[in-house]
């Protein structure tokens, strides 16, 4: 077995209230007063409060905008190599405020990064390790365009890697700047996609061994399947203009439909039955999302309260979500050694990714 020993989460300095990032959209779509009610209407509805981004632009008038173009369309939209550039000049900080957090980074064996909101080489791992000055020979996994459950297969990355080296010390982080990719469309796709989405880092330690004296997460089971049905309603592509996000309303009904038998699955695989679930720290991919997952699970939202918390305080993620969900777990003293947590996130496939962890 490993653990998580050690978690992080770092935002962008820029922090938006809900309506006033609608106020941006609605006029960078040059809504009329119809659409604008409507805007306004979504973003209310989506128990979100507030939301980071890298971009300063979402709350200055638009004479003031540094990344978007100072016109009333907002034309000549950003280009993909102008999204990427920034997504160069604002990961590095964020991850490294993030593992700045963490306790104990000396020993560094191995790196994982996570990310479906930018790329380039050499990459977000080569800047980390020079930027923390680590070993060059630290072993290095890119994980990349796996949407919001990215972050899964970074921990059972770092699950494989503890249990074949019991010597071994994995840095994971995870970090999405979401916001660089609002696309200016009056799809419901896009206006749902705008309304939701946020910009994060998270960084863990992930070790083989756990101290006695300190909180961890032990990593004891996980489980994955893939829901073909919802194959066209979740899906994450590049377009000339930025990362296009394709995410219906029906994603909600397949995630109700599909998740009582992966979890069930999962409970098989981990010897455990639902009553021996004390914790809940599912990807908050949205109200209607969480809502489907307590029908199906048959919780109460107060059990699902710490999605609801890092949903209203920091919006979707994406990969990173799940981490922020599992960090207020950990840091809740009322939380102790011995309960069982219950994990879930869903993206593109519909992949369908779950795990239970035990507070040790």
């Amino acid at each position: 077995m490993s653990f998580i020993t050690s978690i992080a989460t770092a935002v962008p300095d820029n922090c938006f209230p809900q309506m006033q990032i609608a106020e941006f959209m609605a006029d960078a779509l040059q809504m009329d007063d119809y659409d604008q009610r409507r805007l306004k209407a979504l973003y209310r509805s989506t128990k979100i409060a507030q939301r980071y981004s890298v971009l300063s632009d979402y709350g200055k008038l638009p004479e003031a905008y540094t990344f978007y173009p100072n016109t009333a369309d907002l034309e000549p939209f950003p280009s993909v190599s102008q999204r990427m550039t920034a997504y160069k000049k604002y990961a590095l900080p964020l991850c490294l405020k993030a593992i700045a957090k963490l306790s104990n980074t000396e020993n560094i064996t191995h790196i994982i990064t996570v990310s479906c909101t930018g790329m380039y080489a050499p990459g977000i791992d080569i800047e980390i390790i020079a930027a923390l000055q680590l070993n060059t020979h630290i072993q290095r996994t890119a994980i990349n365009f796996m949407g919001c459950y990215g972050a899964f297969n970074g921990l059972k990355m770092a699950d494989t890697i503890c249990k074949a080296d019991a010597q071994a010390k994995v840095l994971l982080v995870c970090v999405e700047l979401c916001t660089l990719h609002f696309q200016k469309k009056m799809d419901e796709d896009f206006l749902l996609s705008n309304a939701l989405f946020a910009d994060g880092a998270a960084a863990v330690l992930v070790e083989a061994q756990a101290n006695e004296n300190t909180k961890a997460l032990a990593l004891k089971s996980f489980f994955c399947d893939l829901y073909f049905e919802g194959k066209q309603d979740m899906a994450w592509q590049v377009g000339d203009l930025g990362f296009e996000m394709t995410l219906t309303s029906y994603i909600p009904k397949l995630v109700k439909a599909g998740i009582k038998a992966l979890i069930d699955k999962l409970l098989q695989n981990a010897g455990l039955n639902a009553h021996e679930i004390s914790l809940y720290a599912m990807h908050p991919g949205g109200k209607a999302i969480l809502e489907a997952i307590e029908k199906a699970l048959e919780i109460s939202e107060e059990e699902n309260k710490y999605a609801y918390s890092v949903l209203k305080n920091y919006g979707n993620m994406s990969s990173c979500t799940v981490l922020f969900v599992l960090e207020e777990i950990l840091k809740d003293s009322k939380n102790q050694k011995g309960q069982n947590i219950l994990s879930c996130a869903f993206g593109p496939g519909l992949t369908l990714e779950s795990m239970v962890l035990a507070i040790v």
